[in-house]
């Protein structure tokens, strides 16, 4: 479940935190509420792809770490057809991020999604009764998840809603000053116009991004500058 001999770098990336979280604050704010015991509410996110939710989920299970509380967290896109025998006696954790809902009903195998709907179902209800708090996240709301489990939607429908929405240019720039800041990396507005302009702008993609451009300015002692992506990055793509 937990595993406190590992530092949260290890267990939840560095770049997703609540401070590098660009958007939705209200709802970010809750949701640290949520992570640190000062709130009890169980929260459905949901939002297209690339609007924050893993970031928000991953940020909460770090700062709940943070404060010495029990946290885990369930990519349920890796665990189709298997979140029984995945999630064993999670209910103990404090806090329980359940993340990709969407993946547990693939119209492949309708017996395969029953199952993981059944087993999500009790784990809520058993969390419930220890004490725990869940947040789920989904593109879709629970309305509209496709799901066979009439209980499991209904218990969805109980949680906070928050919803997510993409991020335009602008918030896609103070995105990318955060996670280099957050990093140690300086870019400038030319650099991150660069970046905007000539690659996938969705958050998964930008994010790798600046993952590279960050060991290869380590390796070269060079800073990131246009001259240096216009050299690295043909090399690389």
């Amino acid at each position: 479940m937990n595993h406190p001999q590992l530092p949260l770098s290890l267990r939840f990336p560095p770049d997703q935190r609540f401070a590098t979280f660009v958007g939705a604050s209200a709802e970010a704010a809750l949701l640290a509420d949520v992570a640190s015991g000062e709130r009890d509410d169980w929260c459905m996110v949901s939002g297209p792809q690339g609007s924050g939710k893993t970031h928000l989920l991953l940020a909460a299970c770090a700062a709940a770490d943070a404060a010495g509380r029990r946290s885990v967290y369930l990519p349920l896109r890796h665990l189709a057809g298997q979140v029984d025998a995945v999630i064993g006696a999670q209910e103990q954790a404090d806090l329980i991020a359940i993340d990709d809902l969407d993946g547990i009903a693939p119209e492949s195998d309708p017996e395969a999604g029953r199952n993981d709907q059944v087993a999500l179902f009790d784990l809520h209800n058993r969390a419930r009764a220890a004490g725990g708090v869940i947040l789920y996240a989904a593109r879709q709301t629970p309305h509209a998840l496709p799901l066979s489990l009439p209980d499991l939607r209904s218990r969805l429908q109980q949680c906070t809603l928050l919803s997510l929405k993409p991020l335009d240019d602008d918030g896609r720039r103070e995105l990318l000053r955060r996670r280099a800041d957050n990093r140690g990396l300086q870019l400038d507005d030319a650099v991150i116009d660069y970046l905007l302009r000539r690659f996938d702008r969705d958050l998964t993609s930008l994010t790798a991004l600046l993952e590279r451009l960050d060991q290869a300015s380590l390796a070269t002692q060079r800073r990131i500058t246009v001259p240096f992506l216009r050299q690295f990055l043909p090399a690389q793509d």
